[in-house]
């Protein structure tokens, strides 16, 4: 099995998104500065998360993304899957023609096959919840960011300047002018 950067980076983006699924929405671009990973790469990989229910998405001022699920219902092969990353550590994909069209699979194909399942095993053992439990174990903080509130909450009062005539008369002399 080859493991791209779109599937590690769906998990530690994730691990990310778990850290902080106590502190509401979190936005793309924190991620992304924190885990120097491109925005308009992880803009592809959550919509695709979230095409699987693994997150869901808030949109408006303090809005993001949130876990879908409880970190302890989702797993590092829901992650990998998700994202379109295939677990196949064999030449032909599965389709048992390591060989060629017409020879059949290689001697080693049943090999691959258990090493593919036994990677599912594994990677459907591993939830998000233990991977950030070991993070925080490790001592990664979480800083508290401040809210950002687009809105004021004392109202902002400007002076109306009135520039039409306010009465009839005036506007009659207006235009005697």
């Amino acid at each position: 099995m080859r493991l791209t950067t779109k599937g590690r980076f769906a998990v530690t983006a994730m691990i990310d998104l778990a850290l902080r699924e106590n502190s509401g929405p979190v936005a793309l671009a924190a991620i992304s500065q924190r885990q120097q990973i491109s925005l308009s790469y992880l803009e592809q990989l959550f919509g695709k998360l979230r095409r699987h229910e693994l997150v869901e998405s808030t949109r408006g001022p303090g809005g993001g993304y949130s876990l879908g699920r409880k970190s302890s219902e989702i797993t590092v092969a829901d992650i990998i899957v998700a994202v379109d990353e295939p677990i196949d550590a064999t030449g032909c994909g599965g389709k048992e023609n390591c060989m060629g069209e017409d020879t059949g699979k290689c001697i080693t194909h049943e090999l691959w096959t258990s090493l593919n399942a036994k990677m599912i095993e594994y990677l459907d053992s591993v939830s998000l919840r233990k991977l950030v439990e070991d993070q925080l174990a490790k001592g990664v903080t979480i800083e508290e960011a401040p809210v950002k509130r687009a809105i004021s909450t004392t109202p902002v009062v400007k002076p109306i300047r009135v520039t039409a005539p306010n009465s009839v008369f005036a506007l009659g002399n207006a235009f005697t002018k």
